[in-house]
């Protein structure tokens, strides 16, 4: 029975051409069965073609776009590029393609921001063939010259939506002036706007798409429910959930400081909780993501920027608790449950001011969320009565800042990093030193001790 079920995983795999080498890999990470995106991306991948390929998060993308590249990086020459969003994101593919490329041969190396340039430079020495990047710190080292992308011959932008969004437009644009013309360029993405056919129909030869399931449609594995709050309710209603919900649960704020803030409310109701979001180092991050998967915090809180770097198969649930402010950005949230096949479930906060933003998300995903109720909590929490004096109502807070929880990874370049001399020859390394360079920014920060105009003090109040 057991020797039956093995030969079933290679056979499925070697009709679209895997080499018995990576087949190896697949049967020992008992990965028997194609996902649809895998099973119509893996044969074209291996033809060269160019591939626009949309698939809800969840579903294989890395292997649909990672297998062809290292069987045909194995079988020839060049190098291979993959650009991702987030940091977390870059980390997750190499993690899932390492046991194939060590099979076949070929190193493969990381380079985001938040990890030291010096160390990213001696990874150069290793004479990687493959580089996954996000585009900041990639760009980074473009500029320093220490990295050349002349012999990439496939390019992977994947989650290219969100690398629009988080505003990386420019520098995709840098990165594709450096690589060479003559390439396989694969685009993968759960959803798929306009720009991306853009930038498809000038970088990319006939480019064939890939379309598993219609952009924005959630993963129908998923359960998912909204209950309607009160924005003073969200934390009663949050622990409250959390007391009822069994396993790892997965909860999205709008903002970093909603995150931290949920993370210690979190905490100090005795439930075992880590934060992720750009304010935090790599290596935070890092952890807080190894810990969440190892069951040492049972609780992450995280903001849209960690959204698709989150790969933990057994998530319990995800919880809303702010909307996303783009409904495309709920479809990738949910997605982090209901994974390799799993059921999931997905509960979202609304408040009654909301309801249009209720209204998009399920205009995007062609159906409604079951309203539900938690009888845990006083009816009255979940009320909502206009009032008809105007003189009540709430004004709203000027003081209120960035409605987006998102950041780049522009700022994350180091200066004054001293060159080294590269010992590869050709490949991702240039042979030109870059000279040392450091920037001082000016926080444009009023001086305190500038006297000229200044108001009278005011007495501090007691």
């Amino acid at each position: 029975m057991n020797e039956e079920t093995k030969q079933v995983g290679p056979n499925n795999f070697s009709v679209l051409g895997i080499t018995p080498a990576l087949l190896r890999v697949l049967d020992n990470n008992n990965i028997s069965e194609p996902t649809p995106i895998q099973n119509q991306t893996i044969p074209k991948g291996l033809e060269g073609k160019d591939i626009v390929g949309i698939a809800q998060t969840g579903t294989g993308k890395t292997l649909a776009f990672g297998l062809p590249m290292l069987q045909r990086l194995a079988s020839g020459k060049g190098r291979g590029l993959i650009v991702v969003p987030t940091r977390e994101l870059a980390y997750q593919a190499q993690e899932s393609l390492q046991p194939y490329a060590s099979i076949v041969g070929i190193k493969t190396a990381v380079f985001v921001g938040g990890s030291p340039m010096y160390l990213q430079k001696r990874m150069l020495k290793n004479n990687p063939r493959i580089l996954i990047a996000t585009p900041g710190r990639l760009n980074d080292h473009l500029q320093q010259r220490t990295v050349s992308l002349k012999e990439v011959s496939v390019l992977v932008l994947d989650e290219a939506d969100r690398m629009l969004d988080m505003g990386f437009k420019p520098q995709i644009n840098k990165i594709l002036q450096h690589v060479p013309r003559d390439r396989q360029t694969l685009l993968f993405s759960a959803t798929m706007p306009q720009s991306i056919f853009t930038i498809a129909k000038k970088e990319m030869k006939l480019p064939l798409r890939i379309e598993v399931a219609p952009a924005g449609t959630a993963a129908k594995d998923i359960e998912q429910e909204l209950i309607i709050v009160r924005k003073e309710n969200k934390k009663d209603l949050l622990i409250s959930l959390l007391k009822e919900i069994e396993g790892s649960v997965l909860v999205f704020s709008r903002t970093k400081h909603g995150a931290k803030n949920l993370t210690r409310q979190l905490n100090t109701n005795r439930f075992t909780a880590a934060e992720i979001h750009s304010n935090k180092t790599l290596s935070q991050r890092r952890e807080a993501l190894a810990g969440f998967k190892s069951g040492k915090y049972r609780v992450l809180v995280a903001t849209d920027i960690a959204a698709r770097g989150i790969d933990v198969t057994n998530i319990s649930v995800v919880i809303n608790h702010d909307l996303p402010d783009d409904p495309s950005d709920y479809v990738h949230r949910i997605g982090r449950t209901g994974r390799a096949g799993k059921s999931g479930k997905a509960i979202s906060f609304a408040m009654p001011s909301q309801m249009k933003d209720v209204k998009n998300i399920e205009g995007l995903i062609n159906s409604s969320l079951r309203r539900i109720s938690i009888p845990t909590l006083p009816k009255e929490s979940f009320e909502f009565t206009k009032s008809t004096n105007s003189r009540n109502r709430r004004r709203p807070s000027r003081r209120s800042g960035s409605r987006s929880g998102f950041s780049s990874n522009r700022n994350n370049s180091q200066g004054g990093f001293s060159s080294e001399r590269s010992s590869s020859k050709g490949g991702f390394s240039s042979k030109r030193n870059s000279s040392s360079s450091s920037s001082n920014r000016s926080s444009g920060a009023p001086k305190r001790n500038d006297r000229s105009g200044s108001a009278p003090k005011r007495r501090r109040r007691r």
